[in-house]
């Protein structure tokens, strides 16, 4: 699988895009600016909670369909197909607001517990960004997915706890770089980022296309062979350690 050597940068890409969703980063000043009136470290404790969540949620995701015992071929199939839905819903801004009204209940049950939740606190921020995590799961589904479906093809349950990891910490770096600028700034530059999270996803979601066609037609496999071919010692090592 091209997992070893290329998921994990698309997973750090996948994880900053998922904060420049459309229906995510118009909150984000919001939130982050009502961290800093909290405490000057309160980006940093909930960039720690998103990240944690994501990460939790991801792996339980990923590793479903090993503790259901599907077998490996049929699962390689069904991720290659879950790459080419997540591929055309990252392209298609209409088909992401249709998966998340699909989804939306999860983010109810999320709003529940924000309802619920004091974040007065350093500990306060870091449980809503565990909140936030789900709430905005819906809306950074296909992204999320996706990702998911890469991690899951891993062969041990750590090589998919760091993959999940990586995103998790894309998610929640923009975070904490808009935290160490001014609510005006963020508010002016918002119009730019909008636009590098729009382009950002059609690229993610070429990528995921591909990805899935190369599965199915078993040209990964070639491609991984000639990346190892290619690769030093020292990275073949580093992506196959867990």
């Amino acid at each position: 699988m091209l997992i070893d050597i290329t998921t994990y940068g698309l997973s750090f890409l996948a994880g900053v895009l998922s904060i420049l969703s459309p229906c995510v980063l118009p909150l984000v000043p919001i939130i982050v600016g009502s961290s800093l009136n909290t405490h000057r470290l309160g980006p940093y404790a909930l960039a720690l909670g998103l990240a944690i969540s994501f990460t939790v949620i991801g792996v339980f995701l990923a590793t479903l369909g090993d503790a259901l015992g599907v077998d490996q071929d049929l699962f390689r199939l069904i991720a290659a197909w879950l790459l080419l839905i997540f591929g055309l819903v990252l392209l298609s801004p209409q088909l992401q607001a249709v998966f998340a009204n699909m989804t939306s209940g999860i983010g109810s049950s999320g709003q529940q517990l924000l309802d619920k939740l004091s974040t007065d606190s350093l500990a306060g921020q870091f449980g809503l960004g565990l909140v936030l995590g789900i709430i905005w799961s819906p809306c950074v589904g296909p992204i999320l997915g996706a990702t998911v479906t890469l991690a899951s093809q891993g062969q041990q349950l750590g090589q998919v706890v760091i993959i999940m990891a990586i995103f998790g910490v894309g998610a929640g770096l923009p975070l904490i770089l808009l935290g160490m600028l001014s609510r005006q700034v963020m508010m002016n530059i918002r119009g730019k980022l909008f636009a590098a999270g729009k382009l950002g996803k059609q690229l993610l979601g070429a990528v995921m296309l591909l990805i899935g066609l190369m599965i199915l037609s078993g040209l990964d496999k070639t491609v991984e062979t000639y990346l190892v071919t290619m690769s030093p010692d020292w990275l073949i090592s580093l992506s196959t350690r867990f």
